[in-house]
């Protein structure tokens, strides 16, 4: 096991299993946030992991994700957040960590990989990544604070 899969596996356990335990309970704001949180933190894995096992092809499964996770917390946002439910519950918890969460999380896994895969292609593919997650982390927040 290298370091890679290490991080790999501590994402896994510390951050998406908590993450996918609030996305199944709890009242629907907290849902929306945490599928956020675990959309971000499996991106993540994914690039870990394609490091790790040297499959770039998990990278394009991080691509997809990248560009999925964020429409589907918006259309989650939409139908969960709407009318009265917003209003009694207010802004749901973790939605102020989640902008610095999404972009500290993308940048300590982002820019290692780059440094490691070295100029070309998939360092571009990359920070394409980045900054797909990034942008997808600030619209989210917005759209679930905003409802």
């Amino acid at each position: 096991m290298n370091g890679w899969l290490a991080a790999a596996a501590l994402l896994l356990i510390a951050g998406v299993g908590p993450s996918l335990w609030n996305a199944a309970r709890g009242a629907p704001g907290r849902r929306v946030v945490a599928q956020n949180y675990a959309t971000l933190l499996l991106c993540l894995v994914f690039l870990l992991l394609a490091q790790g096992y040297g499959r770039p092809a998990y990278v394009d499964l991080a691509l997809v994700l990248s560009v999925l996770g964020p429409a589907g917390t918006l259309v989650f946002a939409r139908l969960l957040l709407t009318g009265e439910e917003a209003g009694e519950e207010g802004e749901p918890p973790g939605t102020r960590r989640l902008t610095p969460v999404v972009a500290v999380g993308t940048a300590a896994t982002v820019l290692p990989l780059c440094v490691v895969t070295g100029p070309g292609r998939a360092t571009v593919k990359l920070l394409v990544i980045g900054a797909l997650l990034l942008a997808g982390g600030v619209a989210t927040t917005r759209a679930v604070r905003h409802g």
